[in-house]
């Protein structure tokens, strides 16, 4: 199937391009990312454009699948 990742669950559908993007998008939405307030990388998505910071128990809005960079 390729390196598509988290996106070969649509299978041969949408085509290569289009699952790559996707892939690369769940991959940074996923990851974790860095808190603005305590600048550590414990900040997880909550939601779409909502993300929490599991040290500092800070919430903060961002942009849809990842924070804005500062």
């Amino acid at each position: 199937m390729g390196d598509v990742g988290t996106a070969g669950r649509f299978g041969p559908r949408y085509g290569k391009k289009v699952r790559a993007k996707v892939a690369e998008i769940e991959k940074k939405q996923k990851s974790r990312h860095i808190c603005p307030r305590c600048n550590l990388p414990y900040a997880k998505r909550l939601s779409s454009g909502i993300f929490i910071c599991k040290k500092c128990d800070n919430k903060f809005a961002g942009q849809a699948y990842f924070p804005r960079s500062v």
